[in-house]
């Protein structure tokens, strides 16, 4: 997936700014996606060159032109060829990993300093996908829980984890 995916994807619910993409990735899709608001703002401008999107500019008083994106036929077909494609091959970096691969170099009790500060992300990202609401009604509402609940599942086996993680580290020799 690219990042012109997510956005053509967000802007086929409503049509936002810039900015609102950014909120929109923050409260919708954070536990799959991730977007930093630069990076939203050179996507939206390579969408319109490309014709995916067109602007609209809105003045406003005593601040620049709000510019609201929507799809175009283009984008939206663009969108619809992605959803019915090919699954694209995951190629996961994981640095926390990556961390815990080599940590045995620094020794037992970093390595569960390590796991401790997973454990305390991991318990933030959770209450942060709690609190999203959750409804259940048509069938984009049914689709987007059911990825909330895949970060949810991520996060709790995520937790599970560290727990044998723990209990394995502290069968070996200090």
């Amino acid at each position: 997936m690219q990042l012109k995916h997510a956005i053509l994807g967000l802007l086929d619910v409503a049509p936002q700014s810039g900015y609102d993409l950014g909120r929109a990735f923050a409260r919708s899709v954070a536990h799959f996606w991730h977007a930093d608001q630069s990076q939203i703002y050179r996507t939206l401008d390579r969408l319109e060159m490309d014709g995916a999107i067109s602007t609209e500019h809105i003045p406003q008083q005593g601040k620049p032109d709000r510019r609201v994106h929507s799809l175009t036929p283009a984008g939206r077909a663009e969108l619809h060829e992605w959803l019915r494609g090919p699954l694209d091959a995951e190629q996961p970096k994981e640095p926390f990993l990556a961390r815990v691969f080599f940590a045995a170099s620094v020794g037992a009790d970093t390595a569960l300093e390590l796991l401790d500060r997973r454990e305390a992300a991991t318990r933030a990202e959770l209450d942060e996908l709690r609190a999203f609401p959750r409804r259940a009604g048509d069938l984009a509402e049914v689709l987007r829980t059911a990825t909330l609940d895949a970060g949810l599942r991520a996060g709790e086996a995520e937790l599970d984890w560290i727990d044998a993680t723990r209990r394995a580290i502290a069968g070996t020799e200090r």
